[in-house]
C-alpha cells in the first residue's frame, strides 16, 4: 500500500462518480477545486456548500475514520450548546476504492464560509474567545471507553517522549533563542510537577489551534465571529489540559482570560478546571508551539502560530 497519494481534483471526481454520483449531478465542470493541502488531508471544495476531505498519507487514514465515528454525536451536543459554531460532521462517507487505487476512507462535509483564525489579528480574536471557551466546555465531558485512541494527545505529560528522554526535550528547546531556553525548561518542569488529571477521561478535539478555527466574514466595523471548529482528526479522550494548551496559540492575554472564564463557567462538573490542569496546559502549549516552528519548509503558515505561542508562554515567565 502506498504511504502517500497525490490527491487532486481528478481523483476526487472519480471517487464521487463511483460512490456518490448524485453529488456531481448538478455541478458545473469547474465546481471541484482543491482549497487546502495540509499535513494529513486534502480538502476539495464541492460546489457552494460541501467539501471532500481525503487523507493524503497513511497515518491520517485512521484519523478520518475516528472523525466519522465520533463527530455525529459530538456535533449534536455542540449544536445544542453553541448553535452558531459549526462542527462539520461527515454528511457522506466514502470507502476505499481498489479500482481507483485509493486505499482509505474519506468524507463529504459541510463547507463553512470564512477564513482561518491564524490569518486574523491576534487582538481581534478576543471577540470570539468566549465562544471557543463554550465549545471546549461542551466538548470536555466524560467520554465513553470506546472513544478513539490517540497515543500523543490527552495522555500524561510524563508519558510523552519529551519527558522520558532528555534529548527529546533538548531537541525542542534547541529551536528557541538561547535566552529563552531556561524559561522554557522552568515552565516544562512546573507542568510536569503538576498533579495528574484524576477525573474521568473527557472528550478532546485534539488540535484546536488557530488554523483549525474558522472565522466568519462580517461587515466592516463589526467584531469577528467564530464560525466553525474543524479538523477533528485527533479526536480522542483524556486530560483536558491537552486541548487547553491551544489557548496560548490562539490568543493574547485578554483573549486567553475571556476563553478561560467561559470554560470555567460552563465546565461539566460545575467547578471548572483546577490550577494543576492549567499548569499542565502550559506544558502542552510548549509542545505544540515548538512543533509548529519546526517545519518552516513544509508548513510555513504554521510557524507564526508557534512563534506567537512561545512568546505568550515565555513572556509570562
Amino acid at each position: 500500500m502506498r504511504a502517500e497519494i497525490d490527491v487532486d481534483v481528478r481523483l476526487t471526481r472519480a471517487l464521487l462518480a463511483e460512490q456518490h454520483p448524485d453529488l456531481l449531478a448538478d455541478l458545473d465542470g469547474d465546481a471541484l477545486r482543491v482549497v487546502a493541502n495540509g499535513w494529513d488531508n486534502v480538502m476539495v471544495r464541492l460546489g457552494a456548500d460541501l467539501a471532500v476531505r481525503l487523507p493524503r498519507r497513511a497515518p491520517a487514514a485512521p484519523l478520518v475514520e475516528h472523525e466519522q465515528r465520533a463527530l455525529p454525536a459530538l456535533a449534536r451536543r455542540l449544536r445544542a450548546a453553541v448553535p452558531d459554531v459549526v462542527v462539520p460532521a461527515p454528511l457522506r462517507v466514502g470507502r476505499p476504492s481498489p479500482a481507483l487505487g485509493y486505499p482509505w476512507a474519506w468524507s463529504v462535509v459541510p463547507w463553512v464560509r470564512g477564513v482561518g483564525a491564524e490569518t486574523t489579528p491576534v487582538a481581534a480574536r478576543a471577540a470570539w474567545a468566549r465562544d471557543l471557551g463554550r465549545v471546549l466546555a461542551a466538548v470536555h465531558v466524560p467520554a465513553p471507553g470506546d472513544a478513539p485512541p490517540n497515543p500523543v494527545r490527552g495522555i500524561r505529560l510524563q508519558d510523552r517522549a519529551d519527558a522520558r528522554d532528555p534529548a527529546a526535550l533538548g531537541e525542542r528547546l534547541d529551536r528557541l533563542p538561547p535566552g529563552r531556553r531556561d524559561a522554557a525548561r522552568r515552565l516544562w518542569d512546573r507542568a510536569l510537577d503538576a498533579p495528574a488529571h484524576d477525573g474521568p477521561a473527557v472528550w478532546l478535539h485534539g488540535d484546536p489551534h488557530p488554523a483549525n478555527l474558522v472565522v466568519a466574514p462580517v461587515p466592516e466595523g463589526q467584531p469577528d465571529r467564530l464560525a466553525a471548529v474543524v479538523d477533528w482528526g485527533d479526536v480522542t479522550s483524556g486530560d483536558p489540559a491537552s486541548d487547553l494548551g491551544a489557548l496560548w496559540l490562539c490568543f493574547d492575554a485578554a483573549g486567553r482570560a475571556a476563553c478561560r472564564a467561559a470554560i470555567q463557567e460552563r465546565a461539566h462538573d460545575g467547578r471548572g478546571w483546577d490550577d494543576a490542569t492549567w499548569r499542565r496546559a502550559t506544558g502542552w502549549a510548549l509542545l505544540y508551539a515548538t512543533n509548529l516552528v519546526a517545519h518552516p519548509d513544509l508548513h510555513p503558515t504554521l510557524v507564526p502560530i508557534g512563534t506567537h505561542g512561545l512568546a505568550q508562554l515565555l513572556d509570562e515567565e
